[in-house]
C-alpha cells in the first residue's frame, strides 16, 4: 500500500507540471503540438536520468518508484500525443502529423539517450 501512495504522490506532482506546462504560450500555426512534444521529450530525459543513476548508485528502490512510475508517468503524455496525431490528420495535416511522430519518437530517445550519458 505505501509503493501506491508514492506512485499516487509522485503522479501527482508530474501531472501539476504536465498542467503547468500546458498553460505556457506555445502554439504554432503549423497545429504541430509543441506544449505535448517538449513535456514527452522532457519526460523522455527525466526518466533517462533517473535510470541511469539507479543503476549507477543505491538510490532507494522507492525513490525510483517515485521518481519513474510517478512523476514520469504523471508528467509525460503518451495517450495525448496518439490523440493530437489523430486530430492532425483527421484535420488533413499530414506533415504536421509525420513530423510530429517522428521527431516524437527519435527526440524521446535521443533525450534518453543523452541522459544516461551525462550521468554516466
Amino acid at each position: 500500500m505505501l509503493n501506491c501512495l508514492i506512485v499516487g504522490a509522485g503522479g501527482a506532482l508530474g501531472a501539476m507540471c504536465r498542467y503547468l506546462v500546458g498553460l505556457l504560450p506555445l502554439e504554432p500555426q503549423s497545429g504541430f503540438p509543441a506544449k505535448t512534444f517538449l513535456i514527452n521529450v522532457a519526460g523522455s530525459f527525466l526518466i533517462g536520468i533517473v535510470a541511469a543513476l539507479s543503476a549507477k548508485s543505491a538510490v532507494s528502490p522507492r525513490m525510483v518508484l517515485f521518481l519513474k512510475v510517478g512523476i514520469c508517468g504523471g508528467f509525460t503524455t503518451f495517450s495525448s500525443f496518439a490523440l493530437e496525431t489523430d486530430q492532425l490528420l483527421a484535420k488533413g495535416k499530414t506533415p504536421a502529423a509525420l513530423a510530429y511522430v517522428l521527431l516524437s519518437l527519435v527526440c524521446g530517445v535521443l533525450a534518453v539517450v543523452l541522459a544516461e550519458k551525462l550521468v554516466s
